[in-house]
């Protein structure tokens, strides 16, 4: 029963992304005045702006032209924008591994590793920042930069669930909760947000919440915080174990068992443990996580970890593929949000990437039971730190560690 409904679910978020795929008409007097301005301004230099299908970007490019930030005779680049940078195709590939490995081997960071990619690594923050603050392509780089880490973790989530439920390894019910508690946040926040956040805004907010996270999840690996859950750290063993003595980790005993469902509590077991929560709790805590990692175009998984394992103390093991069933929700309604408002994507950048990220995914699952639990965390929290702290100073500062 439960692996019908999963199959239901991932089929209807499925159906949900053919929507992005039709364009939003513009108002005909402003899609006749910015062709008209297209056709002058493709005069003046080789780039055929009229070409150019997507409104938002069109009208982006012809504003920062009159200003003198693009020059219309230069090789085309990122988002087909004249002088905009060239991303090295096999790095693109490589990081996208990355990205799909550390997703799916602890729930989350899948997001804030793909907007380090797109970010400093691929050159389109400073790009974005070139063309100052409040400025129509600082904005519109920087939802396209939000909506391309979505693309990243919303395959790499799709991936690393169903590789998860076949290993009996998803809260199914939990993963519903905060999957339904997300599609709000994730409708809301794009709209509200969308054309209005520079790049430097969006950094400086996207660093404190990084740093934020592992301050916190420095304090779980204490000795008081891991008193405080004993019934994750049993489990955790508990998997441990079993996975050495059974090679695999995904046998009978080693699989989520569902006692009780109801609307006021849910039961279950993993490993020999009981665990049990209040869905209430869960759809608020998806509400909060979807509206946070929409403003900053990540999946929220480095929101819904430590809620799983700190709320409901959940192991890493399980905290993972939960995490991802319900990043994936939340992913597939921003997405679609995002796009349908013109929000532009650059295909053979993100048609490469994610063919890393599947590579990434899949291989994630299976080499996470290798890692001790508390390793994950720790690796987690390393991260956090170096990410947060240079990009709080990136934004806020004008420094950077890298």
């Amino acid at each position: 029963m439960q692996k019908n409904v999963f199959s239901k679910l991932l089929a209807l978020c499925l159906l949900a992304l053919v929507f992005v795929s039709f364009p939003v008409c513009p108002k005909a007097d402003e899609a006749a005045q910015t062709a008209q301005m297209a056709q002058v301004a493709s005069q003046n230099g080789n780039f055929d702006l009229q070409a150019v299908s997507n409104e938002r970007l069109k009208k982006a490019i012809l504003s920062a032209q009159k200003d003198g930030k693009i020059d219309m005779a230069a090789a085309t680049g990122f988002l087909g924008i004249p002088g905009a940078p060239q991303v090295n195709m096999l790095l693109a590939f490589c990081w996208a591994v990355w990205v799909g490995w550390i997703f799916s081997s602890v729930g989350a960071f899948g997001g804030v590793m793909a907007s380090v990619g797109h970010i400093s690594v691929f050159g389109l923050g400073d790009y974005a920042a070139s063309f100052g603050k409040g400025m129509p392509m600082n904005k519109l780089v920087t939802d396209s930069i939000r909506v391309s880490n979505q693309w990243l973790v919303g395959t790499s989530s799709l991936i690393s669930s169903f590789k998860y439920w076949t290993m009996g390894r998803i809260v199914l019910p939990l993963g519903i909760a905060l999957g339904a508690g997300s599609l709000v946040g994730s409708i809301l926040t794009p709209i509200l947000t969308q054309g209005k956040i520079s790049f430097r805004d969006y950094v400086g907010y996207f660093g404190i919440f990084v740093l934020g996270l592992g301050c916190y999840l420095l304090y779980g690996t204490t000795e008081r915080a891991r008193a405080k859950k004993q019934k994750s750290t049993l489990a955790a063993k508990a998997f441990e174990e079993a996975s050495k003595a059974h090679g695999q980790g995904d046998n009978k005993g080693t699989r989520v068992a569902i006692k009780k469902v109801s609307a006021s509590r849910v039961e279950f077991s993993f490993c020999g443990v009981d665990f049990a929560f209040n869905p209430l709790v869960p759809i608020f805590a998806g509400f909060i996580v979807a509206t946070v990692a929409s403003f900053l175009g990540v999946g929220g998984g480095f929101l819904l970890v430590p809620v799983l394992t700190g709320i409901t103390q959940l192991p890493m093991y399980l905290a993972a593929g939960t995490s991802a069933f319900a990043v994936f929700v939340g992913m597939v309604t921003s997405i679609t949000t995002f796009m349908t408002s013109g929000t532009p994507v650059y295909w053979p950048l993100i048609g490469l990437e994610l063919c890393g990220i599947v590579v990434g995914s899949w291989i994630g699952p299976i080499t996470s039971r290798f890692l001790p639990d508390i390793w994950l965390k720790r690796l987690f929290i390393v991260i956090a730190f170096i990410v947060g702290i240079n990009y709080v100073l990136r934004g806020f500062f004008g420094m950077r560690l890298w």
